[in-house]
């Protein structure tokens, strides 16, 4: 019996071995002091909670024995939900707009590495050994560039790790890209397209002059609804002030106009007070708007109806404006089911209080996930509380 108890411990002891990313249970100040005590950097898997590709993260990589030995030998980690708690402020300071996004931070709280998206095994280890080559991580990288290094994949891969947290630095770094490069392949085009984000910027004057080779690739109606969408979030960009959280509707609608029609100008406008609203939690303004825009939401598509449904989900308290959003999610399953949707509706249906349709939506929803490879733990664990 003692023997078999020695090697179940050791048995135990194994298992815990293996169970993957071990992530620290404390606040990021006391991840920071322990880092900097045993001179090691911090790995921070930035995430939100709606995100599926963080969710994928979850259920396929930080599990696997091969990726837990590595970042735990290496790094202090630490899983931070970039909505809540102190992650709001944490965001925001290492300008974190995507999710995942995962950091590599020194003792001292600086950002040395970073990357974004469903990262596999390999590529995923990989990134961690960068992170800990100095040569190798963003900060150098940035350093090499502005001594003028011109090396196309060194450009493209450059571009890649910054297009999304520092569009200024990126739209430098495509800029000399591009200013190389005689022929454009897919890729080309679209790194070309995710770096243009302002009719006043290097960026929109290529893909302005590089339109014959684009429209080879990218049919010439999608060159125009992009050409569009570009000039729509300056004129945007331009009408709002954040300093004081107003505005200039009369810029907005005059500039506006001059591509788009008077109704389009209105309705892009109220969409932007929307979302903006919701970004600085003005809940109020939030739902009054979304509720005037989506009275008739017989156009929209099923993910734009699941994404505002789930919305109203998490924000708004009104049985009302809920009931609405249940026919949001109720129209977004009919267009195309899926586990998102389906979950959508299960989570508004409970917070009306009408548990027998929860239930059944729930159950619906575990059912799809399985099917399409999703993690529905959280779905299971609201069927649990029905």
């Amino acid at each position: 019996m003692k023997k078999l108890a020695i090697f179940s411990s050791v048995f135990i002891g194994v298992l815990a071995f293996a169970q993957g990313v071990k992530f620290e249970d404390s606040n990021f100040t006391a991840v920071l002091a322990k880092a900097k005590k045993e001179n090691r950097l911090v790995f921070v898997d930035a995430y939100a909670s709606w995100c599926g590709p963080c969710k994928l993260m979850v259920k396929n990589i930080f599990p696997l024995q091969t990726v837990g030995d590595f970042y735990n030998s290496h790094f202090v980690n630490a899983k931070i939900d970039m909505e809540k708690g102190e992650g709001v402020g944490l965001a925001k300071k290492y300008n974190v707009k995507v999710f995942p996004t995962y950091l590599f931070i020194n003792g001292d709280g600086e950002e040395v590495h970073r990357t974004i998206g469903y990262v596999e095994e390999k590529d995923f280890i990989q990134f961690a050994k960068d992170a800990e080559d100095p040569s190798k991580r963003l900060t150098s990288l940035k350093k090499k560039f502005e001594g003028g290094e011109k090396d196309p994949e060194f450009l493209k891969n450059l571009a890649g790790l910054t297009i999304y947290n520092d569009a200024e630095f990126a739209g430098k770094v495509l800029e000399r890209y591009f200013q190389q490069k005689t022929t454009m392949d897919q890729e080309d085009v679209q790194m070309l397209l995710s770096g243009t984000q302002s009719t006043e910027g290097p960026l929109y004057k290529i893909f302005q002059s590089k339109k014959a080779e684009i429209t080879k690739i990218f049919p010439e109606d999608r060159y125009a609804k992009f050409d569009k969408n570009v000039k729509v979030n300056t004129v945007v960009k331009k009408s709002y002030n954040p300093d004081t959280k107003s505005w200039n509707d009369s810029y907005f609608l005059t500039e506006s106009q001059k591509f788009l029609t008077k109704d389009e100008s209105e309705k892009v406008l109220k969409r932007a007070k929307a979302g903006r609203a919701l970004k600085d939690k003005d809940i109020p303004t939030y739902e009054k708007l979304t509720l005037e825009l989506y009275k008739d939401y017989s156009a929209a598509n099923s993910d734009e109806l699941n994404s505002v449904a789930w919305n109203f989900f998490e924000n708004v308290s009104n049985k009302a404006s809920l009931e609405k959003a249940v026919a949001w999610a109720q129209e977004s399953v009919k267009k195309d089911e899926s586990y998102a949707n389906t979950d959508t509706l299960a989570n508004l249906y409970n917070k009306i209080g009408d548990k027998k349709n929860a239930k059944i939506w729930a159950e619906k929803s575990v059912q799809l996930a399985k099917t399409e490879g999703q993690d529905s733990t959280d779905t299971e664990k609201l069927l649990k509380s029905l």
